[in-house]
């Protein structure tokens, strides 16, 4: 007995803890969630129906390695929690007297950090900065920054310091943000660039903190999004094979599952995970970390994207919500009218549909534009026909985007749709040839489903009639013949075109780098934008029409029909086999 006091007294002295000394090894374990999109609970607000994924699932995931690892497990969220259910919508602009949503399910799985993405930013600064505020955890942005300042708005890293082993998380959001919201939702903030801002701030971390570890939390996909020369969408590979100094970066954004390794420019290869959207999978990183007294002497990281589909949601966070969840149901619940057909969101990708041509009619009627620009915003969303709830309302059209009314020329409406049918179709060389521009690595991608490019910007129009020549090459596909209402159309006359605020703000570059506007020029083509989101006015034109019948406009095709028909069946029946 004395002999132990004897070395546990001995071993203070030279500023060594004995439990420290005994531990040659620490196992270390930080998971991260991301792009969540309000997935919260385990059935749907609106249909009842389970849900896969959600958060209620994860939290029995996180609590089972809770009990192996106690607080040797970090947890951390990457941002875009926000906004995509109607109990977030719910929770952002109708329940506001209370906690956010966003903040109380991270609260509540103790969330040891928090990133920032761009549809929390979207959600504009009423609710992004309660959000904030509400947080029991850091939020974390190192490129945020507040223009007053010249610092970032929210807290550019954390540490934590587990069992003598020191880990700094270094978050970032992809800059791109001023090139798609309105400059209301972000008034007051900059946003640099990322390989930059990581280069300065991994020389800080050195210098100061001199962690052991250095995590990126990065909201920005790997690669291949949006380059312009005002930003890079996703930077993520980049930053990792061009800034040494990370051990390992989590990411989201790009809604696309990966684990993975890069070479970062001294040779090393660090993990990147990314656990893809709506609470699917979580990224798993393990970490073990070798040491000798208090020297590490090596750090081994091993990755994976855990599927916690089939993990059962855990009883006291569903009855901690249900509260919430029954208010959401009571509000969704609500009927504001009946349609007499069901649509099908997939068949926007094959032509004129009914659930495209009921959005561009309701914008024209909403505007009183000439001309309508509208996306389908997922594959395969079903509008029933029957009654018509709020609940609805957030399948016809999934995020908070105003609505535009802007000045365009007849020549730049037609360049705006020679982009979007590039993106969105093949130029056929033979009658065997697939219509739609397709990639099967894509398939498991939710912001592509299945094609090469971004589901989001394939921009049909409504208010002209038109033909798209799948046998052209890229830039000579449209070819607009009339106004629908019959008046002659003129590419050297000004017309009113309808949009949503993402479009009109730039992004998908269909007006800059289709168009040809330049992006300094939008704010000055936007002749009225909305005050409320173009989903609220979309509900109010049809709580007063009541009854009604949506159809397909038809004012517009693919051709040589001879070709195009036959090759929209082929690839329908690759999209979406056995439907109807």
């Amino acid at each position: 007995m004395l002999r132990k006091f004897i070395l546990c007294a001995l071993l203070l002295l030279v500023g060594i803890a004995p439990t420290e000394a005994r531990k040659k090894t620490v196992s270390l374990r930080i998971l991260e969630t991301s792009d969540m999109h309000g997935r919260f609970f385990p059935t749907d607000p609106v249909t009842g129906k389970p849900q896969a994924g959600t958060l209620a699932r994860i939290c029995t995931y996180v609590d089972s390695l809770r009990q192996i690892y106690g607080d040797r497990l970090i947890l951390l969220d990457n941002g875009d929690i926000l906004q995509g259910t109607p109990g977030n919508y719910y929770s952002n602009y109708v329940d506001t007297a209370e906690v956010n949503i966003g903040a109380a399910v991270v609260n509540y799985l103790r969330y040891d950090a928090q990133g920032v993405g761009n549809h929390d930013v979207e959600t504009g600064h009423a609710v992004y900065d309660k959000w904030i505020k509400a947080l029991h955890c850091p939020v974390l942005g190192a490129n945020i920054i507040d223009r007053k300042s010249g610092k970032p708005y929210v807290k550019p890293y954390v540490i934590f310091e587990r069992e003598g082993v020191r880990i700094a998380v270094l978050g970032m959001l992809t800059p791109a943000i001023p090139n798609w919201l309105k400059e209301s939702l972000w008034s007051g903030l900059a946003f640099e660039e990322m390989t930059a801002s990581a280069r300065k701030w991994i020389k800080y971390l050195k210098e100061h903190e001199r962690p052991d570890i250095i995590v990126g939390l990065f909201h920005s996909g790997k690669d291949g999004g949006i380059k312009t020369p005002e930003y890079d969408e996703d930077a993520t590979w980049k930053v990792a094979t061009e800034v040494e100094g990370f051990d390992l970066i989590f990411y989201g954004h790009d809604h696309t599952r990966f684990a993975g390794q890069a070479m970062t420019p001294s040779g090393r290869q660090i993990w990147l995970l990314d656990p893809t959207n709506n609470a699917r999978y979580v990224a798993d990183a393990e970490i073990t970390v070798t040491r000798k007294g208090r020297k590490i002497t090596a750090i081994d990281i091993n990755g994976q994207t855990a599927d916690i589909c089939d993990k059962r949601p855990d009883e006291a966070y569903v009855r901690h919500f249900t509260p919430f969840v029954n208010k959401v149901s009571d509000y969704t619940g609500r009927r504001i009218g009946t349609f007499l057909q069901p649509m099908y969101m997939r068949d926007c990708f094959f032509g004129n549909s009914a659930f495209a041509d009921f959005i561009h009619a309701l914008q024209l009627r909403i505007t009183g534009a000439d001309v309508s620009f509208n996306a389908p915003l997922a594959l395969n969303t079903v509008i029933p026909a029957g009654d018509v709830t709020t609940g609805d309302m957030f399948n016809l059209y999934r995020f908070e985007n105003q609505l535009y009314t802007m000045r365009l020329t007849g020549e730049e409406i037609r360049r705006h749709l020679e982009m979007s049918y590039d993106l969105w179709v093949n130029t056929m060389t033979s009658a065997d040839d697939h219509i739609l521009a397709l990639n099967p690595r894509t398939v498991n991608d939710m912001q592509r489903y299945g094609f090469k490019n971004l589901t989001f910007n394939f921009d049909s129009a409504a208010g002209i009639d038109y033909e798209v020549d799948v046998t052209r090459p890229d830039g000579e596909k449209v070819r607009i013949l009339r106004l629908s209402d019959g008046r002659p159309f003129d590419e050297k006359a000004w017309y009113r075109v309808a949009m949503n605020s993402y479009r009109g703000n730039g992004g998908g570059e269909l007006l800059t780098k289709g168009a040809g506007i330049p992006k300094d020029s939008l704010q000055g083509r936007i002749l009225w934008e909305s005050d409320r989101d173009l989903r609220y006015y979309l509900m109010k034109e049809i709580e007063k029409a009541d009854t009604l019948s949506p159809q397909a406009g038809h004012n517009w095709r693919f051709v040589p029909e001879e070709w195009a028909k036959p090759a929209l069946e082929r690839d329908r029946e690759l999209l979406f086999p056995k439907t109807r």
